[in-house]
Parts: C-alpha cells; sequence; structure tokens
C-alpha cells in the first residue's frame, strides 16, 4: 500500500507543480530577460513527481499489492515478473500514467533542446502543452486513478489477459505512445509559432527533428502491434483493417504526409498553411484514437476499457483542444505573400504535393472505415462491420499513381526541372510493366489492375536501387525509406497472390489431404506450466514430398480462465508455415488451420528498412541544392 500511497501523491503534487510553471513563465513571456532557469527546474521537478508515481505503480504490480484496485484487476501472484512489469501499462489506468509519463518526459527535453531559438517561442510551446499535462492529470485523478483502495484489500488478483503477456506487446504500448505524444509536442510548437508569427525555415529544421522522432516511433510501434496480431491471435496475416489497427494507422499517414510538407516548408518556405493544419490533424487524430479505444465505443481485441464517462472526458477535451487550435490559426495566421513563389509543374514540391494528396485520400478512407460504422449504430441500431474489400476497393487503384510519383518525386529538382534530361524515367517504367506482365499472366488474378500494380511498385524498387548505384550525392535517408516501401508493398501483393490455406477439422490419429498437402495430426501433449496448462499438437505436414514437424498450442490460464491459440510459425528467407488449432464441440475434434504465407519476413524487414530511413535522417546532416 506505501507504493500506492507515494504514487498518488506524487501525481498529486505533480498537477500542484504546473501552477508555479505558469506563473513564471508568463512572468519571463512577459519582460525582456532570458529563459527563466526555473522554468526548467519546474518542469524537471514534475518529470521527477510523475516518474515516481510511475514507479509507484510499477512497484504495486511486482509485490502484488491487491490493495491497489489496478493491481487486482489485472495480475495474479502466478504471473512471471516481467508481465507483472510491463501490466503496468496494460490496463487503461496504466497507460494514461504511461502516456502523462512521455509527456512531461518530451517537454522537459524540448526545454532543453531548443536553446537558441526565440525565448517567447519556447515558452508558449511550454504553455500548450501544460494544457495538455494537466487535462491528462485531471483524467487520472478524477475518472482514472490508478491508485484507488481496495479495502479489505484482496488475498489474490484477476490476472492479466493472457493474449497481453506477450515480449512483443509489452513494449508496443511503449514506443507506440512515444510516437503518439511526440505529436503532441508538435502541436503545442505549431500553435506557438503561429500564435508569435514564427513559423519560417528555421523553425521548420527545429520541428522536423521532433516529426521525425515521432514518425520512428509510431512506425515502430505500429509493426510491433502487427507482428504480435500475426502470432499470438491466431489470423494468419500482418493487417486485419481492425478499428484499433486503423485508429494508429490514421496518425501516421497524417504524420508521413506533414514530413514531407515540413520538407517543403523548410526548402522552399511554402505549405505553411499546411503544415500547420496536418500538425493540429496529427494530434487530434491521436486523441481520437485515445477516445475510440477507451470509451468501449470500438469492438475489437485491442480496446482497453468500456466507460462512456471516460471516453466523453477525452472527446471534451479533445474538442476544446482543437477549438483552441482553430481559434488560433483563423486569428494568428498570416501567409507571407512577399516571400511566396509559384510551383513549377515539373518540380519536387510539386510531387510532394500531389503525392499529399493520395495520403489524404488513404486517411479519409481509413477514417469513414473506421467510423461509419460506429455513426450507423447510434442512428439506425445496425451493427455492420468494414472489412478488407472495402479498403482494396478504394486504396488500391490510387496506389498505382502514388508510387509513380514517389519514385519520380526524388529525380526532381527544387523550383524547376528540365524534361530532356529524365527520358530514362519512361524506359524504366516500361521496363517494370514487362516485368510485371510476366509474373502476372499465369496467375489467376484480375490481371489488367494487378500488372499496372505490380509494375508500379517495381518501378520504384528499380529506381531506388539505381539511385544507390549510380548517383553520387543521394539522399540516403530518403533512398532507404522509399526503398523500403517498395520492397513493402510488393511484398504484400506476392504475400496475397501466392499465400495458400488449408481448414479442417480432425482429430489424434487422422489425415488431411488435397493435391497440395498431407496433413498428419500425430500425437497431443498436456503440460503443466506456473499459470496455465498447455496442450501441443504434433503434426506432419508433407509438401512436394518434403515433409516438416510443427507443433501448435492451446494453453488453458487459471487467472483469468481463457484458452489461447498459440500458433507454431515455421518462417524461412521466402515464406512462412502457419498452423494453429483450436477446440470444436466435438471435444475429440479440433479445428485446424494451416497456411504458407509467401514473404511474410520481407514485411517485416522492408518496415524495419523504412524506420531506418528516418533514424538515419535524424543523425545525419544532408544539405540537398
Amino acid at each position: 500500500m506505501i507504493y500506492s500511497t507515494l504514487g498518488y501523491y506524487s501525481l498529486i503534487f505533480g498537477l500542484v507543480i504546473s501552477l508555479p510553471l505558469f506563473f513564471f513563465s508568463t512572468k519571463n513571456f512577459k519582460n525582456q530577460y532570458p529563459l527563466d532557469f526555473k522554468i526548467i527546474i519546474f518542469s524537471f521537478i514534475q518529470l521527477i513527481l510523475v516518474i515516481i508515481s510511475f514507479l509507484g505503480l510499477i512497484l504495486s504490480f511486482v509485490y502484488s499489492d491487491f490493495s491497489n484496485e489496478t493491481v487486482f484487476n489485472n495480475s495474479h501472484t502466478t504471473k512471471p515478473l516481467f508481465y507483472k512489469i510491463t501490466g503496468t501499462w496494460g490496463n487503461h489506468e496504466g497507460s494514461l500514467l504511461l502516456w502523462l509519463l512521455v509527456l512531461t518526459l518530451f517537454i522537459f527535453i524540448f526545454l532543453i533542446k531548443s536553446e537558441g531559438l526565440l525565448k517567447k517561442y519556447r515558452i508558449l510551446t511550454l504553455l500548450f502543452q501544460q494544457i495538455i499535462i494537466i487535462g491528462f492529470f485531471v483524467f487520472l485523478i478524477k475518472s482514472s486513478n490508478p491508485f484507488n483502495y481496495l479495502i479489505p484489500a484482496p488475498k489474490e488478483g484477476l490476472g492479466l489477459n493472457p493474449i497481453l503477456q506477450d515480449p512483443a506487446l509489452a513494449i508496443h504500448p511503449p514506443i507506440l505512445y512515444l510516437g503518439y505524444v511526440g505529436s503532441s509536442i508538435i502541436f503545442s510548437s505549431v500553435l506557438a509559432a503561429t500564435t508569435l508569427n514564427y513559423i519560417s525555415n528555421t523553425w521548420a529544421t527545429h520541428i522536423k527533428k521532433w516529426v521525425l522522432l515521432s514518425w520512428v516511433f509510431l512506425t515502430l510501434g505500429i509493426l510491433l502491434g502487427s507482428i504480435w496480431a500475426y502470432y499470438e491471435l491466431g489470423w494468419g496475416g500482418f493487417w486485419f483493417w481492425d478499428p484499433v489497427e486503423n485508429v494508429s494507422l490514421m496518425p501516421w499517414l497524417a504524420l508521413t504526409t506533414l514530413l514531407h510538407c515540413i520538407l517543403v516548408l523548410e526548402k522552399r518556405y511554402q505549405l505553411k498553411s499546411w503544415v500547420i493544419i496536418l500538425s493540429i490533424s496529427t494530434f487530434a487524430l491521436s486523441m481520437c484514437g485515445t477516445f475510440l479505444v477507451r470509451s468501449g465505443i470500438l469492438n475489437s481485441i485491442h480496446t482497453f476499457a468500456n466507460d462512456p464517462e471516460r471516453g466523453l472526458y477525452i472527446l471534451t477535451f479533445l474538442f476544446i483542444l482543437i477549438l483552441i487550435s482553430l481559434l488560433i490559426f483563423f486569428i494568428f495566421h498570416k501567409e507571407d505573400k512577399h516571400k511566396f513563389n509559384s510551383f513549377f509543374l515539373f518540380s519536387k514540391e510539386t510531387a510532394i504535393v500531389i503525392n499529399n494528396w493520395f495520403m489524404m485520400y488513404f486517411l479519409a478512407v481509413v477514417l469513414i472505415g473506421t467510423v461509419y460504422p460506429i455513426f450507423l449504430e447510434v442512428i439506425s441500431s445496425e451493427n455492420i462491420s468494414v472489412g478488407p474489400p472495402f479498403y482494396n476497393k478504394l486504396i488500391i487503384p490510387f496506389l498505382i499513381p502514388f508510387l509513380i510519383f514517389m519514385a519520380i518525386g526524388p529525380q526532381l529538382r527544387w523550383i524547376k526541372t528540365r524534361l530532356e534530361k529524365k527520358l530514362n524515367l519512361i524506359l524504366l517504367f516500361v521496363i517494370s510493366l514487362l516485368v510485371s506482365f510476366f509474373i502476372i499472366r499465369n496467375l489467376d488474378i484480375n490481371f489488367l489492375i494487378n500488372t499496372v500494380l505490380i509494375g508500379s511498385a517495381l518501378y520504384l524498387f528499380f529506381i531506388t536501387i539505381r539511385d544507390f548505384i549510380l548517383k553520387k550525392n543521394i539522399n540516403i535517408s530518403q533512398n532507404i525509406a522509399h526503398f523500403g516501401f517498395s520492397l513493402f508493398i510488393l511484398s504484400i501483393l506476392f504475400n496475397n497472390f501466392f499465400s495458400s490455406e488449408v481448414i479442417t477439422n480432425l482429430k489424434v490419429g487422422e489425415k488431411f489431404n488435397n493435391d497440395r498437402y498431407e496433413i498428419f495430426f500425430k500425437d497431443l501433449k498436456k503440460f503443466e506450466k506456473k499459470n496455465y496448462v498447455s496442450f501441443v499438437g504434433k503434426f506432419s505436414i508433407k509438401e512436394n514430398n518434403k515433409e516438416s514437424n510443427m507443433e501448435p498450442e492451446l494453453r488453458i490460464y487459471n487467472q483469468p480462465n481463457i484458452i489461447t491459440s498459440e500458433a507454431d510459425i515455421k518462417t524461412s528467407f521466402l515464406s512462412d508455415k502457419f498452423i494453429t488449432i483450436n477446440t470444436v464441440n466435438n471435444k475429440e475434434y479440433f479445428n485446424v488451420r494451416y497456411q504458407v504465407k509467401p514473404f511474410m519476413i520481407w514485411i517485416w524487414l522492408s518496415v524495419l528498412l523504412i524506420s531506418l530511413g528516418g533514424v538515419i535522417s535524424l543523425f545525419k546532416k544532408y544539405y540537398e541544392k
């Protein structure tokens, strides 16, 4: 109980520290002196208090303090130590405390790293960030307190959802939140810069680091979540357009668009309004994701809570922040017409703008597909689900020109490009279409659209490889990221075209045969583990006269009493073999799902390459004419 008490009062004092921060900030804002060092000191104290509060919650989990309601609801004495610790943020209250921790950490780093920039800009960014921080403090203390007491204290807890007891998911939320919360710094910064008419090339260079940092963490966070869903949920794929997957994808799309707009602002001092709008939108989408997950509106395996009151608080808070943002935009934002230069048709910035339109279209499709079922249920009480066919039909046709412009854009110069020097790009496109034609012609799929789609992805793939080989002064970070994206699209397409699946019911000793596979259910073994009972199936699978042994698993957890299916995955350079088993009504039989998923490893590696491009850009100084 002592750790919970320490954590709770640290949370209270952390909120109280906002008062002197506001006092010294507003006082320093009005005078002509440099940034008051007390501001940095109080920001550091607030960070330390939130760290103490978070450590108090961790120790409550470690020592199984079931007088703490959060620990009681999400832990158990038999749970391994690693999952006791990670269970701290595997629940609604703990994850919001983690949000608050990253918020206070990032604003402190911002104050340290922004030395040399306009003092009023630094202070105003702090004040806007403090509004967000205070909102989270109040939310935690009032309706999501992670330190509520239970009297008398129970002797045992309810346990953590077993599917959350996984190493990938343990580090997924912190990394994802670093991406989400990074968008709050961008939001606060852009409001401060707009208010002071400080948006400039210098500001763009400064804030680009924060955009890149948030983008890298958000990309890696989504990747970890996708890998976890692939092997833990037994879906057998990398993305399912699950609503909670979508709410992490939407801020990523906005952040990617913002990153490219920042480049134009930095080089040409254009797209100023776009940068402001996208900065606000990225943070709003991050908060919307929090609202949708925490309110229980979304029906998903990922959702943490089912409490409309909590969702209403976040929605009201978000509405206030967006209202403040719009007022600042319309009152203080002014275009510098004397600095405005028109775009030439064939220029790098034009290609960026066109692809930004496509990104906004993709974002709109994901937003509508996620939110429309919610509105339909409210209006007509009709439940529908929007799945892959909806997204594929609306996104794939527009992905083709998007990939083409993504390939051409880096080949163009800023301001204006001479076309006669770029005719080799057309030849490379024709070659890409021919290669795609030979790949597609023997497959039983839609010929025309897939030929052009693979051709477009190959076009980006070939151009980035050519640039690595032939260009002397390339933007290495951009080229790696674009190469990773081309590999990502190609891996997804080939994964989709060449995948195969068998779903059947078998009991021990039975075989399944078709033209391609022989699946033999050899045996079923039972094992007693610390907090679950394991049933491991022994399977022999023959394909093309090659035999492989696979061992999928069923786990029956004691706290809470839940059955989970653990896939056995054999990963190779070219494909994954994936098998799961589940119980059926007739207990002698098990539902067996066997899949061959080509190029799965390349999907994960390509996303790592995309992230690597962002990391290199963070640390490498590159000056482009």
